[in-house]
């Protein structure tokens, strides 16, 4: 059967509405080279249309809809709200909040492993051994609203759970520091009686030992290199404002508030964090769209202007930013109306476009990899 499935890879990754080709990356491939990335589309709230894209930057090529390329057999495809990915060990793991499931994926071939049922998973973080899952849990049947979320932990050889901790409401993304993992609580679904809190779970006994009050409706996490833990709050949509924070793991404290800076996503790299936000307001029921770029080691805003060659305004919505870490390419996708394919814009590390290619519906997530795809 492997020498028909890779038959029936070759011959669709051939189809010319599936790929795109570009520029190799900059000094060609070589080995612990960043080879590619993938890239997650959420889809729609109504369909089974999630996908996964993948650039190798080896040959140039942009394939859309890598994954049903290369799992013809998969007659549901990727699934449904693909909403975060991580690669680690030999796989690529993907949450798929909407199907209730997280998708395991061979890196080396972009072959289906396995499906690991999940209620209502969120964000993804590894290490020791284990990939950790936020979710939302479930309302409860007597109807007393959201319950806790909880986070779990997956053992990665034989892809069982193996414990469970109960967090805060709605957790969303988590970052791995020393023995603990942070958790952003979000209560997005409490309005407006948001969670402002960070969970702080030790890793070896699973069990919440903290919690760290920061500000409503916290989503997104990046740990820099200086025991800080970077933290977005999406404010409540009407007079607190999306705000970002830095918390202090040796204090369990925030030690920085950059009041003026709001985030939908952010991407470190070396000692710059890439900030892009697209926040909505009741109020006036438009978004706003911005950029920064932080410096992380001395606390402070560096420029709120990533583009520099005027093309940010082709950028509708903002989803997501990612720094390729071997060149400093920056890449923003941009959903654009969220009924058609979004947009995928590469950057160099000055800030200028060097090319954009269309993705599938609402992409959310960039994940680069180290490993050559066979």
């Amino acid at each position: 059967m492997n020498w028909l499935k890779s038959f029936c890879i070759s011959i669709l990754l051939l189809l010319p509405a599936a790929c795109d080709q570009f520029p190799h990356v900059d000094g060609g491939p070589a080995n612990n080279n960043i080879q590619g990335f993938f890239l997650l589309n959420y889809g729609d709230e109504d369909g089974n249309n999630s996908t996964l894209d993948f650039y190798d930057y080896n040959t140039g090529v942009y394939n859309r809809d890598f994954f049903t390329e290369c799992n013809p057999e998969i007659t549901d495809k990727l699934g449904a709200g693909g909403n975060d990915m991580i690669i680690y060990g030999t796989r690529l793991y993907v949450a798929m909040t909407r199907s209730n499931f997280l998708e395991a994926i061979d890196i080396r071939t972009g072959w289906h492993n396995d499906r690991i049922p999940f209620q209502n998973c969120r964000y993804l973080c590894a290490g020791d051994g284990c990939i950790y899952v936020s979710s939302y849990g479930s309302d409860s049947e007597d109807n007393t609203g959201p319950q806790l979320g909880f986070v779990a932990k997956i053992d990665t050889n034989s892809l069982d759970i193996r414990d469970y901790c109960t967090v805060g409401y709605q957790p969303e993304e988590m970052a791995i520091i020393g023995n603990n993992i942070y958790v952003a609580n979000s209560g997005i679904n409490r309005v407006p009686n948001y969670d402002n809190t960070v969970s702080v779970i030790d890793k070896y006994i699973f069990r919440e030992i903290h919690k760290i009050e920061v500000a409503p409706n916290l989503h997104r996490m990046e740990p820099d290199f200086y025991g800080n833990i970077w933290v977005s709050s999406r404010g409540d949509y009407y007079d607190i404002p999306s705000m970002t924070f830095a918390i202090s793991t040796e204090y369990n404290a925030v030690c920085e508030l950059l009041d003026m800076t709001a985030c939908t996503d952010m991407d470190l790299c070396r000692d710059s964090l890439y900030i892009c936000s697209n926040i909505f307001n009741n109020f006036t029921q438009t978004n706003t769209i911005g950029y920064a770029i932080v410096d992380v080691k001395n606390r402070n805003v560096v420029t709120n202007k990533i583009i520099t060659d005027g093309t940010d305004e082709q950028i509708q919505n903002p989803t997501c930013i990612a720094v390729n870490p071997q060149t400093g390419e920056i890449f923003i996708a941009d959903a654009r109306d969220r009924q058609t394919p979004g947009k995928l814009y590469c950057f160099s590390k000055e800030g200028i476009l060097r090319w954009s290619v269309y993705t599938g519906l609402n992409p959310c997530r960039i994940v680069f990899t180290r490993t050559r795809m066979l």
